[in-house]
C-alpha cells in the first residue's frame, strides 16, 4: 500500500458519493496501491448509508464512525491511525478529483524522494451562474497561480487536497485537535511542517469544488483571520503564501479606503474644505496602495469574465477585506485562549 486517501465526513450526503465515484474513476493509477478511509465525525444523515450501498464491499475502502463530532482535525487524525500507505493525502467530502490527479500525487512522491508534503490546487470553474461562488472560485485561482512568487518553496497545506508523508505527520504529532472548526488548522500544521521542511505545490493536483454564497464564506474569513491573528502575536511574522506581508498591506489599506471615503463625505456635508482635502488626498493614497494590491486579480477576471464582473470583483474583494481586518481587530481586543 503506498497511497491512504483520507477523507473526514460530516452530514456529507450529497457530496461524498460524486467524490468517491470520481477517485474510483481514476486513471492511470494502479488501485492496488491505494486505500479510501472515510471518517465519518458523527453525521446525523445518510452519509454511512451511501457509502454502505455503493462502497462497502471494496476491501480498499474503509469507513469509520465516531461516537461524538469532534472537528475534521480530529476526523484526520482517527483516519491517519488507521492508514497503511507510506503517503497519506487529505481530501474535503465536498470535492471531486479530476482523472489524473490521483497519478499527478503518487508521481510526485515516487519521482522525488526528497518529497515530504505537497498541495494541490481547487479549479476556476463552478457549476454554479451567481456570482460569489464564481468570484470566489477565480480569487482563489489567481491567488494561487497568477499572484504566487513561483520562487517561494513554501505553500500553505490546504486539506481541501494535501498530501504529506505518513512518518512525518505522525513525528509532528498530526493535526492540533483543539481547533474544532475547519478554519486554520491547516495553517497551524503548515508552520509545523515548514520549521524543516517545504510544502511543495503542484497545480496539476487538482480539484474541483463548489463554493458557497457570501455569507458562509464571510464568516469563514472572520474567524479565520481572528484565530490566525492569535498565532501571529506567538511567530510575530508573516508567511510566503498563506497570509503575507503584501495581503496584510492590501487588508489595511482596504479599511483606509473606507476610512478616508467616509472622513471626506463627513468632512464635505460639514463644509470644512481645508479637511476634506486632506481626506481626498488620503483617500487617493490608500486607494492607489490597494489597487497595486489586487491589480493581478482585477486583470485575470477582466480577461475572464469582463468589465462588469471586474468591478463588482472589486468591491466584493474590498468587503471581505474588511471583514478580515475585523477579525483582526476583534482578535485583538480579547485575551481568550485562542483555540477556544
Amino acid at each position: 500500500m503506498y497511497l491512504s486517501i483520507i477523507i473526514p465526513a460530516y452530514n456529507s450526503e450529497k457530496t461524498i458519493l460524486p467524490l468517491l465515484e470520481s477517485i474510483k474513476n481514476s486513471g492511470k493509477i494502479d488501485f492496488r496501491e491505494i486505500e479510501v478511509i472515510v471518517v465519518d465525525d458523527h453525521s446525523g444523515d445518510d452519509t454511512e448509508k451511501i457509502f454502505n450501498n455503493y462502497y462497502k464491499r471494496y476491501k480498499n475502502y474503509k469507513y469509520y464512525k465516531l461516537s461524538k463530532n469532534q472537528g475534521p482535525a480530529f476526523a484526520r487524525n482517527v483516519g491517519v491511525k488507521y492508514a497503511k500507505g507510506k503517503v497519506v493525502l487529505f481530501l474535503d467530502a465536498d470535492v471531486v478529483v479530476y482523472k489524473n490527479t490521483l497519478f499527478e500525487i503518487l508521481k510526485s512522491f515516487k519521482e522525488d524522494t526528497d518529497l515530504y508534503a505537497l498541495t494541490g490546487v481547487w479549479d476556476k470553474r463552478q457549476n454554479s451562474h451567481k456570482f460569489f461562488p464564481k468570484f470566489k472560485a477565480l480569487r482563489d485561482w489567481s491567488y494561487w497561480i497568477n499572484e504566487r512568487d513561483p520562487k517561494n518553496y513554501y505553500y500553505l497545506f490546504s486539506t481541501r487536497i494535501a498530501a504529506i508523508n505518513k512518518g512525518l505527520f505522525e513525528r509532528l504529532g498530526g493535526f492540533d485537535t483543539t481547533y474544532k472548526h475547519a478554519l486554520i488548522e491547516d495553517i497551524e500544521l503548515t508552520y509545523r511542517i515548514a520549521r524543516r521542511y517545504a510544502v511543495v505545490f503542484n497545480p496539476k493536483g487538482r480539484v474541483h469544488h463548489e463554493f458557497e454564497d457570501f455569507l458562509p464564506i464571510a464568516k469563514k474569513y472572520f474567524w479565520r483571520s481572528f484565530y490566525w491573528s492569535k498565532i501571529y502575536r506567538e511567530r510575530k511574522k508573516f508567511d510566503p503564501v498563506a497570509t503575507t506581508g503584501k495581503e496584510a498591506m492590501t487588508t489595511l489599506s482596504a479599511g483606509g479606503v473606507v476610512f478616508f471615503t467616509i472622513a471626506y463625505l463627513i468632512s464635505n456635508l460639514s463644509h470644512l474644505s481645508y479637511l476634506s482635502e486632506k481626506m481626498l488626498i488620503g483617500l487617493v493614497t490608500v486607494g492607489i496602495i490597494h489597487l497595486f494590491g489586487v491589480r493581478k486579480f482585477l486583470w485575470f477576471v477582466f480577461k475572464e469574465e469582463g468589465i462588469v464582473f471586474a468591478v463588482k470583483s472589486f468591491f466584493t474583494g474590498l468587503i471581505l477585506y474588511l471583514v478580515i481586518l475585523a477579525g483582526a481587530i476583534f482578535s485583538f481586543t480579547k485575551i481568550t485562549n485562542p483555540k477556544s
